[in-house]
């Protein structure tokens, strides 16, 4: 069974670029990885506030929110 990975950004460029290098590094026959662009899909902003992100790029592993750099604030996305 993979265990489930989300990658949230927002689509500035330190989010690209730890998307190219962090999410996409994950063994995709371990982890179930999904990209979640908040500033596309703002709906999603209050899930990746209860799964703990409180910046992004972030990643959600597991259940465990993991914040790469800073790209921006949460509250910043809605």
């Amino acid at each position: 069974m993979k265990t489930s990975a989300i990658f949230y950004h927002a689509g500035c460029p330190v989010c690209v670029e730890a998307e190219q290098s962090v999410a996409q590094a994950l063994d995709p026959a371990r982890y179930e990885v999904e990209i979640v662009h908040l500033g596309e899909q703002a709906g999603r902003v209050a899930e990746a506030k209860s799964a703990g992100v409180k910046s992004v790029p972030a990643l959600v592993l597991a259940g465990q929110s993991f914040h790469i750099n800073f790209g921006a604030g949460i509250e910043a996305l809605g």
